[in-house]
């Protein structure tokens, strides 16, 4: 959902890659019906280790609550935000980490548009 608000919001030049230290391998379903709510499509999306990332520097790498098992990924800037997996939560909470998403990932993108 992260990697879909930064596409949703970011300017034209700017990429963005999700990817997983322990991927499933498909799209969490709830997670493409939320984001469809919204307007987006999501299965169109895939899930991704990080070894599937294009290797070179990230002007921003988000984690979210690896703490020391975080792989390193070379950037200017890390952020780690303690976002629970809402993989197992209700719709309603579900929503609530994909709005929180949006706007966390809305905040990070003026951060770095501001400081180019």
């Amino acid at each position: 959902m992260a990697e879909a608000f930064a596409r949703i919001h970011s300017p034209d030049d700017v990429e963005a890659h999700s990817a997983g230290s322990r991927p499933s391998g498909v799209v969490n379903t709830r997670a493409i019906e939320v984001m469809a709510e919204l307007g987006y499509d999501l299965a169109s999306h895939a899930s991704e280790g990080l070894a599937d990332i294009p290797a070179g520097e990230y002007a921003a790498v988000v984690t979210m609550g690896c703490g020391d098992a975080c792989p390193h990924v070379p950037t200017s800037r890390r952020v780690d935000w303690e976002i629970p997996d809402p993989k197992d939560f209700d719709l309603e909470d579900f929503r609530a980490v994909r709005d929180d998403l949006g706007l966390r990932v809305g905040r990070l993108l003026d951060e770095i548009t501001a400081a180019a």
